[in-house]
């Protein structure tokens, strides 16, 4: 059997690659940017119906699994119920309708990390709350890409509910960990930096993330009120200014950087370049047919939004093995809510 997902915030279809790739079916997709959508209808064939919230829920096809990379919206908790009820006015909301009407057996989300504290964990706790109302069993991690066989330093919270057993993130297949060497492209137009514009430090620190800084580009961002030989270093968005070796992990793509200044040290060559928008897209697991948009900015921007191909597959592939879809008595859901939350 074939179980069926949908696709919700879609983005460029980094969630259907990894749950196509598993072996499960996509019936409805849903992305408002048209961007994102004609890049998506060009490699899945499929045009997502733009606005989620003028979603008739009856009207989606049935389906097994419901996926969605939300976007992080401050609850207004009037009601201070924390639950389904507090969530009214925000794009979760309409998750949540969708999860009441079709009640899928899984319901996976993903977000940025620090979603877990956003409005002093209000955000977090209304959402587990929320999906426990409509009678699901929750469980939550931080994942990093670097764990699945990806270099790249890039945690993201996952959230996943089911209507039986908890899903276990134990059960999770990790891969060896790998460096940005093994992904970089043999030939290209690589755009290198004359060596005055860049400082290399010293002692190069190799970071538990596997990060293995080494310098960073001479530009004083800072004027004053800084301490020594932090100058160059922005306080605000640090990355795009420092430089790392191939021989470790990258830095997160982010999804705010539309020139793509990520700039890489190789040692043999004793020099740096700037990271190619291909080296992009592979570090987060998109194949090299992967159809970008035309326009280069736009590409940096949608690669930075989308999701780690390799961990969603993980994700997939452990959803089955753990028989979340297949037919068996639900357990009751049990466990104190703040146990839940933040063991």
């Amino acid at each position: 059997m074939q179980y069926k997902f949908i696709d919700l915030f879609a983005g460029i279809g980094g969630f259907r690659k990894g749950f196509e790739d598993a072996g499960f079916k996509c019936v409805f997709t849903s992305e408002i940017n048209p961007q994102c959508q004609q890049v998506y209808e060009t490699n899945f064939g499929d045009k997502p119906f733009g606005d989620i919230t003028k979603i008739i829920p009856t009207d989606i096809p049935d389906f097994d699994i419901l996926l969605g990379g939300f976007p992080c919206q401050p609850f207004s908790i009037s009601g201070k119920k924390m639950g389904f009820e507090d969530t009214r006015g925000t794009l979760f909301f309409d998750i949540c309708q969708i999860i009441k009407e079709k009640q899928p057996s899984v319901v996976v989300l993903e977000n940025v990390k620090h979603l877990i504290h956003h409005d002093k964990k209000r955000t977090f706790t209304t959402i587990i709350k929320a999906l426990m109302d409509l009678g699901y069993n929750v469980t939550h991690k931080i994942l990093n890409a670097k764990d699945f066989g990806l270099p790249q330093n890039r945690e993201r919270i996952f959230i996943i509910a089911t209507k039986k057993h908890y899903f276990d993130f134990a059960k999770l297949k990790r891969k060896k960990t790998v460096i940005l060497r093994d992904f970089l492209d043999t030939e290209g137009n690589f755009e290198f930096i004359d060596k005055s514009e860049y400082t290399l430090i010293d002692t190069p620190k190799n970071q538990e993330s596997g990060l293995i800084f080494v310098g960073y580009r001479n530009k004083n961002i800072w004027q004053k009120g800084v301490r020594e030989n932090t100058e160059h270093l922005s306080r605000v968005h640090r990355q795009p200014n420092r430089i790392y070796s191939i021989d470790g992990t990258h830095p997160t793509i982010p999804s705010q950087e539309t020139a793509g200044r990520f700039f890489i040290y190789i040692p043999e060559l004793e020099a740096v370049r700037k990271l190619t928008i291909n080296e992009c897209y592979k570090i987060m697991g998109f194949q090299p047919n992967f159809i970008k948009h035309s326009n280069i900015g736009e590409q940096y921007k949608q690669i930075g939004n989308s999701v780690a191909i390799p961990v969603i597959k993980a994700i997939a592939e452990s959803i089955n093995e753990q028989k979340l879809l297949i037919d068996e008595p639900q357990r009751q859901v049990v466990g104190d809510l703040q146990t839940l939350l933040f063991a």
